[in-house]
């Protein structure tokens, strides 16, 4: 089948991770998303190395940052600062269903495009606004990143952070931004709904921060309702339900249980790691026992999981009809056998045909996966959407020599 957003038009005026994860969702979903560029030197998000890992010293050929949040679009590269480069960007808006930026609203206001300007290009386009910290407020043109902006100043590291420890906790990187750009682009999906029933065109906002904040809001409640930050922790290695914890194995991995329903599971879980005795031990049943006595059954429970190895407990837990998971690395993730099956990854090929794998978007429509594409190069398809627009080719040059496209 073709995507669900066939025929949906989006320009991207965005840049590193957050936005523009956004717009790879829509193009997943088969919308046709213009990423604009300057001619300067394009999205910074080009330029981002990663640690060690740059596209020179990877397996393939590829940038696999810039593909996270480019992939399947196509590049123009404009100087919006010139009269041609506006003139181009007010027709690629006139012709579009969805405006993507990230950029904050006085910078918006200093190349005029405010509302106002946007919806004289075209009355019924959508306007879809990522920022950090939202677009009102004493603070709403300060930028941000989802180190600082979601997992510091949205309390999400506050919250992650093991009770006790000294060390608050980390993320891997875009872990904020990739959270709330499949937010932001489920709300243009929303928007093209309500346009496509009403004939009203809307604005959509979202933020790192408005993201953060639902991510914890059971937490921010709490801290409301009773005057607390948040939902207090319990002490690692302790949980109020011994069944909703995780154990260290006897190789240095750990297992996570998610019973909810102690009785449940309890008598069968006993048996399967080999401690069928603990069944109708009345320190640990009913439930209200098992939680009176927690600090002596996960003690019990810990030394146990800690006699054998993961692959043991895999063997052990195979047939345990309860939640459980050992905690995967990335590279075992990419392994799940879940993965695949599902079309939760792409697999794309370099220029030199070396396959390799990048992540989907997290939703899919009709059971169909999307199909492989790859990030645009930058300004690569420039002379394409021109000549879609109607320039001909003496326009293109002319455009070229002046500066205002590359």
């Amino acid at each position: 089948m073709s995507g669900v957003l066939s025929g949906v038009r989006v320009v991207e005026l965005a840049s590193w991770t957050y936005v523009p994860a956004a717009g790879v969702a829509l193009a997943d979903w088969g919308a046709d998303v213009i990423k604009v560029e300057s001619v300067a030197s394009g999205d910074p998000g080009r330029a981002l190395v990663i640690g060690g890992f740059t596209r020179q010293a990877a397996r393939a050929d590829t940038d696999f940052i810039l593909e996270l949040s480019n992939r399947g679009k196509r590049s123009i590269a404009l100087d919006l600062k010139t009269d041609t480069g506006r003139e181009i960007f007010g027709r690629l808006l006139a012709q579009a269903d969805v405006l993507l930026t990230n950029w904050l609203p006085a910078a918006l206001e200093r190349v005029r495009l405010t509302v106002a300007d946007i919806r004289g290009f075209n009355p019924n386009i959508i306007i879809a606004r990522g920022t950090g910290l939202g677009v009102r407020g004493p603070d709403r043109d300060r930028g941000g990143f989802d180190a600082a902006t979601y997992l510091a100043r949205g309390g999400v590291a506050y919250t992650l952070t093991p009770f006790g420890t000294e060390h608050p906790a980390v993320q891997g990187p875009a872990f904020g931004d990739l959270q709330a750009g499949i937010t932001l682009a489920g709300g243009i999906c929303g928007a093209l709904f309500h346009r496509q029933r009403t004939g009203e065109p809307t604005i959509v906002d979202s933020s790192l921060l408005a993201q953060a904040m639902w991510s914890i809001a059971p937490s921010i409640s709490v801290a409301d309702l009773f005057d607390v930050d948040g939902i207090p922790g319990a002490p690692p290695g302790l949980a109020i339900n011994p069944l909703v914890n995780r154990y260290k194995t006897k190789d240095g991995r750990w297992i996570q249980l998610v019973f909810l329903q102690p009785d449940k599971f309890w008598a069968g879980f006993c048996r399967r790691i080999g401690l069928p005795e603990l069944a109708t031990d009345e320190r640990f049943v009913p439930s209200s026992n098992l939680v009176a006595n927690a600090a002596e059954a996960t003690a019990i429970i810990s030394a146990k999981f800690a006699e054998h190895d993961l692959e043991y407990w895999r063997a052990a837990l195979a047939d345990e009809p309860g939640v459980w998971a050992p905690l995967a690395t990335p590279r075992e993730v990419l392994q799940d056998p879940q993965a695949k099956p599902n079309g939760y990854l792409i697999t794309n090929a370099d220029d030199r045909g070396v396959e390799y794998q990048m992540v989907a978007a997290p939703v899919q429509f009709g059971e169909t996966p999307p199909p492989p594409t790859r990030a645009p190069e930058h300004g690569q398809h420039t002379e394409e959407i021109l000549l879609e627009l109607g320039y001909d080719w003496d326009d293109i040059a002319t455009a070229k020599d002046s500066g205002a496209i590359l």
